[in-house]
């Protein structure tokens, strides 16, 4: 924890509070629902390693491989490689669930194949988004170490950018989770009460990512009312 003024309680944490507590169902909500629709199988019977191919091969993305990867939800579309990426619980399996995550990393396939401009934009931000979320509290503790204080207004500004990745990354995670459920609609993968569940899995794990943009910029207020503390 962080105290710029000395030992005691840093006032400004209250800020992240409500994020944190958002990001904390976020997680609840998004296990609770791969596992509860984990347990329904398609009737279909196709595993989602398998379903991804097919949505792949669809999109004329034949040369994009589908691999397993260790990890719970460690499940991605990966640009710089071509290569998309499903975990152990999820590329053997013919639940609705797995088959609604495959599609999903699929629809960042086709995204990007379509230059999908706020997946370049997202993309192109990677970088500067993790050497600013990485560096801006660096140095606020260097500005109270030093007291040279204009430290605070560099880090607010690198840290934007961390915040700009967030918001950005909504409307690509959106696109592709509606992506995901158009195509398992029209290849027929998924019927209609199968669709319902897979949108349910993908909308909690959108709100991930919403509760990941509230902290980023809870983060970035509650750098700026540090940096006005020390005006």
């Amino acid at each position: 924890m962080f105290y710029p003024y000395g030992y005691g309680f840093d006032s400004t944490f209250i800020i992240l509070l409500p994020a944190i507590l958002i990001a904390f169902y976020a997680q609840i909500r998004i296990k609770s629902t791969f596992n509860k629709y984990s347990e329904v199988r398609s009737l279909k019977g196709i595993t989602a390693a398998q379903a991804a191919r097919h949505l792949l091969n669809k999109a004329g993305l034949d040369d994009v491989p589908v691999e397993m990867v260790g990890g719970n939800l460690t499940d991605h579309y990966d640009p710089r490689t071509r290569v998309l990426r499903l975990s152990q619980s999820v590329y053997n399996s013919t639940s609705v669930a797995a088959i609604g995550v495959a599609a999903h990393e699929a629809g960042h396939a086709v995204q990007h194949d379509n230059s999908y401009w706020p997946l370049i934009f997202r993309n192109s931000l990677v970088p500067v988004a993790n050497f600013g979320s990485n560096a801006a509290w660096l140095l606020v503790f260097l500005a109270f170490f030093t007291g040279y204080y204009g430290l605070i207004d560099i880090g607010i500004i690198l840290f934007s950018a961390a915040v700009l990745f967030q918001i950005v990354t909504l409307p690509v995670e959106f696109n592709a989770s509606s992506r995901a459920i158009n195509l398992l609609e029209s290849e027929g993968i998924l019927y209609d009460d199968e669709l319902v569940s897979a949108r349910k899995v993908l909308s909690a794990a959108a709100l991930t990512y919403i509760a990941a943009m509230l902290v980023s910029v809870a983060q970035l207020l509650r750098l700026i009312a540090i940096g006005r503390r020390r005006k």
